[in-house]
Parts: C-alpha cells; structure tokens; sequence
C-alpha cells in the first residue's frame, strides 16, 4: 500500500489527515466557537467535490475521455441516498403517512412506485448509491465507445445525457420530487442529521472517502491498465493497432468513475440537505472539468487541489460579488489554459523544484552557508 502513495499524495493526505481530526474536534471540544458549525458541512461538500473531481480526472486526465456527463453520476448518487433519507422520515412528515413521502401526498399518489422499494433499507441504497451510475455509465458507454465516438461528439453526447436527465428528474410524474427535489431529511441510521456529532461524522466519512478515492485511483493508474490508459490517451490508434481492446479499457474507467461520482453524491446529500434536478445541470458539469484543469489534470491529488480552490472562492465570491462569479470563473479557466498547462499543482511544483535545483547548484559551486540562503 505505501508503494501507491508518492510524495505528492502522501502530503495531501497528511493534509487530510490533520483536518480531519481538528475540524471537528475542534467543533464539538468548542461547542461550534473556533470552528462553527455550519463550517463543517461546508468543507465536508467541499470533500465531497474532490471526490468528484478526482472520479473525473480519472476518465478525462488519464484517458483522454472529457465528460460532460459526471455531473449526472453525481447527482444520481445524490438521489439514491436522498431517497433514503425520505423513506426514513416515515410518520414524521408533514402529512403523517408511514409509507408515502410528502411530495407524493401532495401530489395524491396512492401507492409507493416499484422503484422506491427497498430503500428503506440503509445497505440497498449504499448498493444503489454504485450500481445506479455504474450500470448508467456501462450503457452509455458500450454503444458510445464500440462506436469509436471519441474527442468533442463524446463530451457532447455526455452533456445530452445529462441535460436529458435533468429534463425527465424535472417532471412530477416521474417520482422524484419535480423541480424541488427531494428534501426535509431527519435523520440517517438513527442519526439527528442536524446534530453536531452526525454532522462531524459526515465529514470524517468524506474525508476517508476521499482518500480511499485517491488511492484507489493511484493503485489503477499505476498498474499494467493505467500504463494501457495513458497510451489510449496519447495514441489510441497506435495502441489499438498493438493488439489492445481499446474500448474494454475505456468502459472500465468510465464505470468506475461514476462509481465514485456515485459515492461523492451520496455523501453531499445528506450534508446539504437536499438533492434536486438543478445538479443535473450542465453548468455543474463543465465546471468541475474547470476543477481538473485548474489542479493538474492528469495528476489526482491536483484535481483535488482545484476542486476545493475552485469551492471555497465560489464561496466568497458569491457572497461579495455574486454578479461577478461566472465571470471570474470563466477567466480563470482562460488563464490556466494559457498560463498554467499543469495547473497550480504544477506551478508549486515548480516552484519548489526551482529552489532545489538552485541549492543543488550553490552546493556544487561550494558556496558560502550565506551565499546559499540567498540563493
């Protein structure tokens, strides 16, 4: 296992680690005065949109597959547990009915649809939370890629997908909620989700589920398979002309990835305390691309890196200047393109590396202790 984790990985998750426990401790030794607490939900969907981007990065930084499309992985993911949580509240709700969630009420539904059996129970939506994209991504993906649909008209037939989703979750009829989605949860296992023992909770599951992402993604990049991905990227003819099923490599990322983006949902949506068709948006979608590319494409722990820099001055900026943010968005995303090919990953990368070199240069020449520390 330490062999999967490189320098940069191990950092992160020191990183990781070290936020993991004091933000909560933190929030429950203080009763919410040095870390408030509606901070903790908040970093923990930050996590939850690491996830995502590294899920992403997976597909599009390894092998050349740009989705518009995880969006939709991730929301699916989002509603599986969402569904869940409904089915939890039971007699609590507005309209008192053991069996019924109360938008189905409202909207005089007189039984449970076929597709909401079974999620009363906690296991079969975890089951769900994965196999819903999962199977959604072996579909698209097996007429996509044995089609050899590839580049721009692959992104634009994921961003269909999606756009198309989002039209069908909008609809009442369809048993999700309509356009206010799936909201109102009380409690998971039990668990007072507006406690702060539950809320510290969620956010340590995202954490560790961000790092079983990362290492997960490090053990498939690093393997026969990721060498075998990477040169789908670079050259999928030259590699498809040697011999290797090109399309089997890539329906595997693809289904493990929104596998992941699955997992990243499902954890956002009892953080945020709803789920609705509104994530199924395209914009979600290409801004998570923004994400990757803004961290280090092709690196993991960078798409990481850029999905919660890219989050947390959402965050701000939306406070401040809410008018200004798409278009702060949109020029950031011109300046990494221009400027920052490896993304801030990269360039602290760089940076360090610079120093290094130059002190291994000062150590060569036999310079002074203080000639070196101005070097």
């Amino acid at each position: 296992m330490t062999g999967l984790i490189d320098r940069r990985m191990g950092i992160f998750l020191a990183g990781l680690f070290v936020l993991t426990v004091a933000i909560p401790g933190l929030n429950l030794a203080t009763a919410g005065a040095a870390v408030p607490d509606y901070l903790v939900p908040l970093l923990g969907k930050y996590l939850c949109y690491a996830l995502l981007a590294v899920a992403l990065d997976l597909v599009w930084g390894f092998c050349g597959i740009l989705s518009l499309g995880h969006g939709a992985f991730f929301a699916l993911g989002g509603y599986a547990m969402g569904m869940h949580l409904m089915r939890e509240i039971g007699p609590r709700g507005v309209y008192a009915n053991p069996i019924l969630p109360d938008f189905m009420v409202f909207l005089n539904w007189d039984r449970l649809p076929w597709f909401w059996w079974g999620f009363d129970s906690f296991l079969f939506a975890c089951a769900m939370v994965v196999i819903v994209p999962g199977a959604l991504a072996f579909l698209f993906g097996w007429f996509a890629f044995r089609s050899r649909v590839t580049g721009v008209y692959l992104s634009i037939i994921t961003q269909a997908m999606t756009f198309a989703l989002q039209l069908a979750f909008f609809r009442n009829e369809m048993g999700f909620g309509g356009n206010n989605g799936l909201t109102d949860f009380k409690d998971v296992l039990g668990f007072n989700l507006q406690a702060d023992t539950t809320r510290a909770g969620l956010f340590v599951l995202s954490a560790l589920a961000l790092a079983g992402g990362l290492v997960i993604g490090r053990w498939i990049t690093t393997s026969k398979a990721g060498k075998i991905l990477v040169s789908i990227r670079d050259a999928e003819s030259r590699t498809r002309f040697m011999g290797y099923r090109v399309e089997g490599y890539k329906l595997f990322i693809f289904v493990v990835s929104a596998m992941m983006a699955g997992v990243a949902g499902a954890l956002y949506t009892p953080q945020v305390g709803i789920i609705n068709p509104g994530e199924f948006a395209a914009a979600n979608s290409i801004e998570i691309v923004i994400w990757v590319a803004l961290g280090g494409r092709g690196t993991l722990v960078g798409a990481a890196m850029g999905a919660i820099l890219v989050a947390l001055a959402k965050s701000l900026l939306t406070g401040w200047f809410p008018e200004f943010w798409l278009f702060a968005l949109g020029a950031l995303f011109i300046i990494v393109t221009l400027y920052l090919p490896k993304g801030v990953l990269g360039l602290i990368e760089g940076t360090f590396g610079a120093r290094a070199r130059a002190r291994s240069r000062a150590l060569e020449k036999g310079m002074t202790p203080d000639e070196r520390a101005k070097a």
